[in-house]
């Protein structure tokens, strides 16, 4: 594609710190924006953590929610009418679908969506809105090949060959800190003792993280090694129910933006969920070299094979997760681990996934 950059738009529910919302910065620092002229959109307002950082990346960021936000619809099409892009790239189901609503006609942009977790799990209206609507995208990425299975078995047929492109994305994390002194420094920002085993999640407190299992399992890993402690990182509608569920030992940190700088002073990365497109928190953790006990679940078995880089459990096994929790309480184990996942890690490559996207693009934008 040569001549004027493609007028390109990024749409979000919100730019909280969730992984999808994560990936959309990740990958905005690799785009060619010698190509692209990238723009970004989200619906809830009060999902704004990001914007500070887009904006950083000079990156123009359009909010299309506010009071009564039931009218983004509108302001979405406002916003097309004026901006008139070559191309929307959407990343969550309910701004998708009103996207190509919105799109329709000859000269509609033209439509990418990433689809970053497993299609059966939405609700069913969201379901059969996509059933109805999938068929306007221009071209699909799924982040994980369990994702991809999962939109051809929900009714997201393909168009044609090419239409459906499988892309591992990765972390960002260049610069991060590592080492003892990372470590040390790490664990003083948390209160956390210098020789206590430490296992750490990330993620929104909500019922298909399922920190209510890793809970379970801790209080009964708690029972094999007194002194140890979990970190919860994040926030969400379930965090009440989960504080009064927790036992000593239980760190709730809430929302970070440091979370790089934290895995340092972690010896364990725990996930509990029950559903997952592909986890960048965990790829964050690899990276890191940090073990990992996550369950099995989505895309998760893709990049993390069970007794290499760590552990896979079943979901809503809180037995099984603690046993699996208790064999990383050996440093030598853990060692051996952590050193694989940062070895597998090397393999997670943002910028040659945001090639891979754009490539999607150059296609698109030249049929």
């Amino acid at each position: 594609m040569s001549g004027p950059r493609a007028r390109v738009l990024w749409l979000a529910k919100g730019l909280g710190r969730g992984g999808a919302e994560q990936l959309l910065l990740n990958c905005v620092r690799h785009a060619d924006r010698s190509r692209y002229e990238i723009e970004v959109a989200y619906v809830l307002p009060h999902k704004d953590a990001l914007v500070p950082a887009l904006a950083a990346a000079g990156v123009p960021v359009h909010c299309l929610g506010g009071a009564p936000g039931r009218r983004w619809p509108l302001r979405l099409r406002a916003l097309l009418a004026e901006r008139r892009y070559d191309l929307v790239h959407t990343h969550m189901p309910v701004p998708a679908v009103a996207a190509r609503l919105l799109a329709l006609g000859r000269r509609g942009p033209r439509l990418v969506h990433t689809e970053h977790n497993l299609w059966e799990r939405y609700r069913l209206p969201t379901r059969w809105a996509n059933a109805l609507t999938y068929g306007r995208n221009d071209a699909v990425v799924a982040v994980s090949h369990a994702v991809a299975h999962g939109i051809t078995a929900g009714g997201g047929r393909h168009r044609a060959d090419g239409w459906l492109t499988v892309v591992h994305h990765g972390p960002d994390l260049g610069g991060a800190p590592s080492g003892p002194a990372a470590r040390r420094a790490a664990r003083a920002e948390l209160g956390l003792p210098e020789d206590a085993l430490v296992v750490g999640t990330v993620g929104n407190l909500t019922a298909k993280k399922d920190q209510a299992s890793l809970l379970a399992a801790f209080a009964l890993l708690r029972g094999r090694v007194p002194g140890a402690r979990l970190v919860l990182v994040g926030s969400g509608p379930l965090e009440a129910e989960l504080r009064a569920r927790a036992g000593e030992g239980v760190l709730f940190a809430g929302m970070r933006a440091d979370v790089p700088a934290l895995l340092p002073g972690w010896d364990v990365f725990c996930l509990s969920s029950r559903q997952e497109g592909l986890p960048v928190a965990l790829m964050e953790a690899m990276t890191s070299g940090l073990p990992s006990v996550v369950t099995r679940v989505g895309g998760i078995p893709e990049v993390l094979d069970d007794g290499v880089e760590g552990r896979l459990v079943a979901p809503g096994d809180p037995v099984a997760l603690a046993a699996a929790l208790g064999e990383l309480a050996d440093p030598l184990l853990r060692g051996r681990m952590g050193a694989a996942a940062r070895a597998r890690s090397e393999s997670f490559d943002v910028a040659g996934a945001q090639r891979a996207v754009e490539r999607v693009y150059a296609r698109v934008l030249a049929n």
